[in-house]
């Protein structure tokens, strides 16, 4: 696994916070945010790439990129691959985001607005669009295998998740670096969740205004960083003698047609792709403990009676940041649920 966050860019010292129960929510100081209906977020700070960017890049590329190419970078490291012989072929990114080089996209438009086109950097598209993370860091590791990126807001890393298994479970890969990266605190990020409506502006207690499962919750935090893990095949990673984490069992993906962020209020969708999940897994209900969820008002009931009616008597368990992998943030890798 490997990690850029609000509570730096160590995995274990981050699961210990987490542990602790230890919020990496402050107040936002990076632009002045006084005007702002919300003026907190998961903002990081003090971060450097020393060691994994050249200084060069470091300069031009966007926080969404730097943290993706540090936090692959720690992941293979955390995952005994340093020093490895791998065959890069069949060695792949994909490392999806909800919003790209977001800081990036606005200093240049506001540099048209200002200055006019011919001062518009010739980095602005490249470092802009979504896929730019993967590829990357595809080309800083050598990695020739498959390579791009998704963007399905907060399931984003999910869905990067679930594709890149399949193209293990398929035979494309052997290895894939996997998850998201997102870095959208600067006021344009801000100012479009505020306009959504969709953010908490519990300004006076910033550290408790993450509570999905509260009755008093008045929206999520916006949050960014990177979160990745290394996934490969059993036979590859036994052959190497890999210090496996976990197994990938199985999953799903759907569409309930419905609104773009309110949930049915019969769940269909969300309780479909849970049975698809555990069919294509082979797990059954009882093995399952644990849901995640937005801070939205409206989602809590809808996205109970979805899991009550794909899974009947499940007791709902709150992962306290496992999203973080996914937005977030949108996420890994940025939305604290």
């Amino acid at each position: 696994m490997g990690l850029v966050s609000v509570f730096g860019n160590d995995v274990d010292a981050y699961y210990e916070k987490l542990l602790a129960g230890e919020s990496g929510i402050t107040l936002i100081d990076r632009f002045d945010a006084s005007k702002f209906p919300t003026r907190f977020a998961g903002q990081i700070r003090g971060f450097t790439a020393q060691g994994y960017i050249d200084g060069k890049n470091d300069r031009r590329l966007d926080d969404c990129l730097r943290y993706c190419i540090v936090a692959g970078k720690k992941a293979l490291e955390d995952a005994d691959l340093g020093g490895e012989k791998i065959d890069m072929e069949k060695a792949g990114v994909l490392v999806g985001t909800g919003m790209g080089g977001l800081t990036v996209f606005s200093d240049n438009v506001q540099t048209l607005i200002e200055k006019g086109h011919r001062k518009i950097s010739p980095f602005f598209i490249p470092y802009s669009i979504t896929n730019m993370a993967s590829a990357l860091l595809g080309i800083e590791l050598g990695f020739m295998g498959p390579n791009y990126s998704i963007s399905t807001a907060c399931a984003t890393s999910n869905y990067c998740f679930y594709a890149a298994a399949n193209h293990i479970r398929r035979g494309e890969a052997d290895l894939m670096i996997a998850g998201g990266t997102e870095a959208a605190v600067i006021p344009i990020g801000l100012g479009g969740f505020v306009a959504c409506r969709a953010l908490s502006q519990r300004n006076d207690d910033p550290k408790t205004a993450s509570r999905p499962w509260d009755r008093d919750r008045d929206g999520f935090v916006m949050g960014e960083g990177s979160g990745v893990l290394i996934m490969e095949s059993l036979e590859h990673a036994m052959k190497r003698g890999a210090p496996i984490i976990a197994e990938y069992l199985g999953g799903a993906v759907n569409c309930d047609a419905y609104h773009m962020t309110d949930p049915r209020a019969d769940g269909l969708g969300v309780s479909t792709c849970i049975e698809r999940s555990l069919e294509d897994a082979g797990v059954s209900p009882e093995e399952v403990t644990s849901s995640s969820n937005f801070s939205l008002k409206i989602n809590s009931t809808a996205v109970i009676r979805e899991i009550n009616h794909s899974l009947l008597w499940l007791h709902l368990v709150l992962f306290a940041l496992i999203a973080f992998v996914c937005w977030f943030l949108w996420h890994i890798v940025g939305v604290h649920w």
